[in-house]
């Protein structure tokens, strides 16, 4: 009978080779949704953006849970139109950072927080406690605007080429310096996952197994430093062999900007949105 203590340290290092390998395939799912024949892939790139901040600008602006709501089945069609699975969509929007601030907005649903009219009372310890009306419609108000921008945000990611994406910033006035950063570290972290991958290999194929989980931890801290050092002077050569071939900041794709009809039905859609939202929200009246 195998020893516990093998198969979990083993597992430590499986989990990690399992992990990087995850999220390289994950990395080549979005880049082949991005190239699929769906709505939102054959927009203009330009345009996408606006329209996504245009929404993005609607959603912070709204005060009314039915808006958001709204707001929120018009961006899963819009993901629906794309060729985006419904439920590869939701586990990229709902599992991490919308469900992350309902967790911090709960103390806001108590009167302690938001005084107003109680819905349910109780005593805790000393302190009379009540949940108020005004403080879940504020959580839920919260965790709706949450949600909706995550959404906006993944949307135009999935739907859209990394390069293209870069390329549309520096349309918009973006420093060059932040395009820049961004696509190398884009580009980078794969290497780095790549190097993390093979030197975890390496580790299994001399030793055989990890005696125990502190001792698989010992052999990875043990290797940083070692990756932190081939990772600088890596970096180093790739920049100066992208400099030899011309590269000078700027990001450049094959593709050409060309806005058709489509693309401005839906950046007028984004607007009349934005304009619903201000013409609903009572503060503008």
């Amino acid at each position: 009978m195998p020893n516990r203590r093998l198969v979990r340290g083993g597992g430590f290092v499986e989990r990690t080779i399992l992990g990087t390998v995850s999220l390289l395939k994950e990395t080549v799912s979005v880049e082949r949704i991005a190239v699929r024949k769906g709505f939102l892939q054959h927009r203009d790139a330009r345009f996408k953006c606006l329209a996504a901040a245009l929404l993005l600008c609607a959603v912070l602006i709204s005060k009314s849970v039915a808006e958001l709501s709204v707001l929120y089945t018009a961006i899963i069609c819009l993901a629906l139109a794309s060729s985006i699975g419904l439920l590869y969509f939701l586990e990229r929007t709902m599992l991490f950072i919308p469900i992350f601030s309902l967790f911090i907005v709960i103390p806001a649903i108590f009167n302690a927080v938001t005084p107003g009219e109680p819905l349910v009372s109780f005593k805790l310890f000393a302190w009379d406690l009540s949940i108020t009306r005004q403080g879940v419609d504020s959580a839920i108000i919260f965790f709706m605007r949450v949600l909706d921008s995550v959404s906006v945000a993944v949307l135009l990611v999935l739907t859209t080429r990394q390069q293209v994406l870069l390329r549309t910033l520096r349309v918009f006035r973006v420093p060059q310096l932040f395009v820049m950063t961004m696509g190398m570290s884009y580009r980078y972290i794969f290497l780095l996952l790549d190097v993390i991958q093979k030197t975890f290999v390496a580790i299994k194929s001399r030793v055989g197994y990890v005696s125990s989980t502190k001792q698989g931890r010992s052999l990875v801290a043990s290797h940083m430093a070692g990756l932190w050092l081939r990772s600088y002077r890596l970096h180093s050569q790739v920049y100066d062999a992208m400099l030899a071939r011309g590269y000078s900041g700027e990001a450049f794709v094959l593709d050409e900007f060309s806005a058709r009809a489509a693309d401005i039905v839906l950046l007028l859609i984004a607007l009349s949105a934005l304009i619903g939202t201000l013409w609903l929200n009572p503060f503008f009246r």
